[in-house]
């Protein structure tokens, strides 16, 4: 499982630094050369844009297991665009 914790560091200040979002990411192919994942998002309350947290789950399916984490990543993104959130 890939987890991927997002956090705003205002200024770069780490005292001041926000968790707004985690991504997990998780493979259900038993680690085939080319495998399906699952992947769970969650994002935090945006005060700026009054939107309220809000969680979405999809998959990204038949992705190349040899390729950069960014491109699982990117994959994952991509799917999450297209997903259905529901606020919590």
């Amino acid at each position: 499982m890939l987890i991927i914790d997002i956090e705003l560091v205002p200024g770069g200040v780490h005292p001041l630094r926000k968790s707004i979002g985690s991504l997990r990411i998780s493979n259900l192919s038993n680690l085939a050369n080319v495998s399906d994942y699952a992947v769970v998002a969650m994002e935090a309350a945006n005060p700026l844009t009054s939107a309220p947290s809000r969680i979405a789950k999809c998959t990204v399916v038949n992705h190349p297991r040899r390729q950069s984490v960014f491109a699982l990543l990117r994959a994952a993104a991509e799917a999450l665009e297209a997903a259905d959130w529901v606020e919590l």
